[in-house]
């Protein structure tokens, strides 16, 4: 089943606030848990419908809370920072390593709508058929489905968290009809919980998406009112080129000005300029090999 999403006032301060017993409940029996997952995700499929959020931008910085829970699961300790200058410095011929090589799965899964194709596109390592096969496996209400996809995975390859996690968010995005994955079950989910199996592990992703639904609200709301502030000042910037910069600001979680279709210069110093109007932020704190985003 499917469900069409509303139209809203294209004002970000209008975006509907996630309800606070949602927030505040405690839920002491699996049918609050699975009741409080499924008012949460209701919430943030309206969100989902909101122009004024940045749609693809949203996934992508979601993508990079998902790769720093996956980072996590396999023990290592790169972070936000760490993530974002392996892939956003990363130079023609470089090896991204195991950590860059699991954000740009999360990237590239979350760039095109949902398909096996494009899932096969996110983990190259995997086969189309294998993929569709796994997707198969879940069947009934999302949460369900997800977890059933979840726990399919990981009962074929015990290892394959990464794979496991993504295609569990691209059965719930089907399950929803979603366009696109939107990351939730990895920022949401601990390393144990991926020992569980059967009805243990359908209750831990029914907590974990509580939790990464109204994270993900909360970061809706922030995009869409910092997306808001760049469209208002993009008319001042008279640098050619800086509308398709500005896209590009709308659609990453963070650019390098040598990405941005200016020279080199130029490009230096819309960021600069764009810092000054308040409308994007540096994002690591050094002079140099500098990194921007909303």
């Amino acid at each position: 089943m499917t469900y069409a999403r509303p139209t809203f006032d294209s004002d970000p301060d209008s975006l509907p606030r996630m309800p606070p017993w949602v927030t505040s409940a405690r839920a002491e029996t699996p049918e609050d848990v699975a009741f409080l997952s499924g008012a949460a995700l209701n919430h943030l499929h309206l969100v989902l419908g909101y122009d004024p959020v940045p749609q693809a931008l949203l996934r992508d910085r979601l993508a990079l809370r998902a790769t720093e829970a996956c980072v996590a699961f396999s023990g290592r300790l790169e972070r936000a920072g760490e993530l974002r200058d392996v892939v956003h410095l990363l130079r023609p011929g470089d090896l991204p390593g195991p950590a860059g090589e699991t954000c740009l799965a999360w990237r590239r899964a979350t760039e095109r709508p949902v398909t096996v194709q494009a899932l096969v596109r996110a983990l190259p390592e995997l086969q189309g058929d294998q993929i569709a096969s796994w997707l198969d496996a879940g069947q009934g209400a999302p949460v369900g489905r997800a977890a059933m996809v979840l726990e399919a995975v990981l009962n074929d390859a015990p290892r394959a968290e990464v794979p496991a996690l993504l295609l569990a968010d691209a059965a719930l995005a089907q399950a929803l009809g979603w366009d696109h994955v939107v990351p939730l079950l990895a920022a949401g989910l601990k390393r144990a919980n991926m020992r569980k199996r059967g009805k243990d592990l359908r209750s831990a992703c029914h907590r974990a998406l509580v939790s990464s639904a109204v994270d993900a609200v909360r970061l809706s709301t922030d995009l869409a009112r910092r997306a808001a502030h760049l469209k208002a000042v993009a008319p001042k910037l008279r640098a050619k080129g800086a509308e398709a910069a500005v896209a590009m600001f709308l659609t990453q979680d963070a650019v390098a000005p040598a990405a941005l279709p200016l020279p080199d210069r130029s490009a230096r110093r819309l960021c600069d300029r764009l810092v000054d109007l308040g409308a994007v932020r540096e994002l690591t704190g050094r002079d140099t090999f500098r990194l921007y985003g909303i």
